[in-house]
């Protein structure tokens, strides 16, 4: 799949590379070129997901949280354990999930590090970044972008919409991004908010709307030409 956005990524003095396993498509920064490592990091992943998923075939589809499970890998567990927390099915938190995995794996050869799968960040950097937004609603585009203090790192950025991308969604918004601590929570919350999120009257409440949703820092919706904000979150113009 050919993603347009990866060519305006550009972390001054970092490397960017892509790597690909299967549906795993993940674009990289990082102080140097590690694709083998960051290949072999995935590889492990995938392989503790998809043994989990060949025992237990109805984890791959369900919409409802999984039971725990103590014997689970951990990938998996991390997944369960967030599902759990946002009434969302486990698959909703696996490429925030498997972001901030390789994403931390990496940090044994680079001290900085960005890890985008999907739309889906981890972020471990020693500045400033700018995560820009991308929307199909013709009003949002791709003009607004989310600044991160580098203080507040590492941080997960994870987004979903109704209306860009093939996941399924309950909701209407045109975009939702959250920024939390954990990758899988940061998925699965965008997932939850965006499932919640049916008329531009709830972007008004949007305050009420995330209230239980403990671990968020910060978060943004959209829908038509409205824009909610809540938490701490910078936006700035692109």
């Amino acid at each position: 799949m050919e993603r347009g956005y990866r060519k305006s990524v550009n972390p001054k003095g970092l490397i960017s590379f892509q790597v690909v396993v299967k549906q795993t498509d993940l674009w990289i920064s990082a102080s140097c070129e590690l694709s083998k490592e960051a290949r072999d990091l995935v590889l492990e992943y995938r392989a503790q997901l998809e043994t989990y998923i060949s025992q237990y075939p109805a984890f791959r589809s369900t919409l409802v949280p999984w039971p725990k499970d103590p014997f689970a890998p951990p990938i998996v567990k991390e997944m369960i354990l967030a599902s759990r927390q946002l009434g969302v099915g486990p698959m909703a938190c696996v490429a925030g999930a498997i972001a901030q995995r390789v994403g931390e794996g990496l940090l044994e050869w680079t001290s900085e590090v960005v890890v985008e799968n999907g739309g889906d960040i981890y972020a471990n950097a020693k500045r400033d970044l700018t995560v820009a937004l991308h929307s199909a609603n013709r009003h949002i585009g791709s003009r607004i972008g989310i600044k991160v203090d580098g203080r507040r790192m590492p941080i997960s950025i994870c987004s979903s919409s109704a209306t860009l991308g093939h996941s399924y969604s309950e909701g209407s918004a045109d975009l939702v991004t959250v920024l939390a601590g954990s990758g899988a929570y940061a998925d699965g919350a965008a997932t939850a908010i965006c499932n919640m999120i049916k008329t531009p009257g709830d972007l008004q409440n949007l305050d009420a709307v995330i209230v239980s949703f403990e671990q968020v820092l910060g978060v943004l919706a959209t829908m038509g030409k409205t824009i909610a904000c809540c938490g701490d979150l910078e936006l700035v113009s692109l």
